[in-house]
């Protein structure tokens, strides 16, 4: 039983991914290689640590080729919200703590690309679900692990 998982992506991170995998096949497959082939002229196999390093370096290297692939796979490319004035993935939204006054600028994306400390969250997360398909104007309140709490949307932007 096959599980369907899709990654919601922009085009630009989708065009990064296959770049960074057109990298790793190319450059970074035959560096490595090189480092096995320098490695076993270094003499028995079985008490060189080059060898043991360089291989491990190759089985990483694949793990992060195959994982890149199934991202790429499966990814879903994520286009201009169909509700203007709804938030989506690709919305800039302000929104403000009513307990503290403080406001936050924060972009919805996908988890492929979500980078909290530079306001980039996913759409996934406990905020982003909460803010997905709200307005300006709307009060939500997000079930975070840490507890809840309220937030007042003052923008959205596309």
């Amino acid at each position: 039983m096959a599980v369907d998982n899709k990654f919601k992506m922009s085009k630009a991170r989708y065009d990064e991914l296959v770049e960074e995998l057109n990298y790793l096949q190319t450059v970074r497959e035959k560096e490595v290689a090189e480092l096995i082939k320098e490695a076993r002229s270094f003499g028995d196999l079985s008490e060189n640590s080059e060898y043991d390093e360089a291989k491990t370096e190759q089985g990483k290297l694949y793990s992060k080729i195959a994982e890149i692939k199934n991202v790429i796979d499966n990814a879903e490319i994520i286009e201009r919200a169909e509700r203007a004035d709804h938030i989506s993935l690709g919305s800039a939204v302000t929104v403000r703590d009513p307990a503290t006054g403080d406001e936050e600028h924060y972009e919805i994306v996908g988890s492929q690309e979500a980078d909290p400390m530079q306001g980039r969250i996913s759409d996934d997360s406990p905020m982003g679900r909460a803010l997905i398909d709200r307005r300006a104007g709307d009060t939500v309140t997000v079930h975070a692990p840490a507890g809840d709490f309220t937030l007042e949307i003052l923008a959205v932007e596309h």
